[in-house]
């Protein structure tokens, strides 16, 4: 059974990092694209990052750049999303989702596997 499982989120002040972690099972991710995805409340879910498995190519919206580093560990099948200097408006829970075409991208309809997430609270 493939399964994607995130973890690291915390509550955090402003200013702080965080680095959470997406570790699959059942399958290596060695040969898929992975992204981060995170959903505020009350808002639709959106694309943060991703990561190809070929070249370890990677792409960032524009309001995560700088910010944001998504790296990969295949050797750990994990892939980890570095956020620094967090601000209130990150706050979100946060997934991981695997594209089997390896294709990095940030269009949540074309990933076929989800973790549960994992919740980001930044706050003084």
């Amino acid at each position: 059974q493939l399964q994607l499982v995130e973890s690291g989120g915390a509550l955090v002040q402003p200013g702080g990092s965080l680095r959470p972690s997406c570790a699959a099972s059942g399958f290596t991710l060695d040969i898929y694209a992975i992204g981060w995805f995170r959903q505020a409340p009350g808002k639709e879910r959106e694309g943060t990052a991703c990561i190809d498995s070929y070249d370890g190519i990677t792409y960032y919206a524009d309001s995560v750049k700088g910010r944001f580093t998504i790296s990969r560990d295949n050797a750990k099948n994990t892939v980890y999303l570095q956020i620094n200097s967090l601000k209130p408006e990150d706050t979100a829970v946060y997934y991981c989702a695997a594209d089997p075409w390896n294709r990095c991208h940030l269009d949540r309809d074309d990933y076929d596997y989800w973790g549960q997430g994992t919740r980001v609270t930044v706050s003084p």
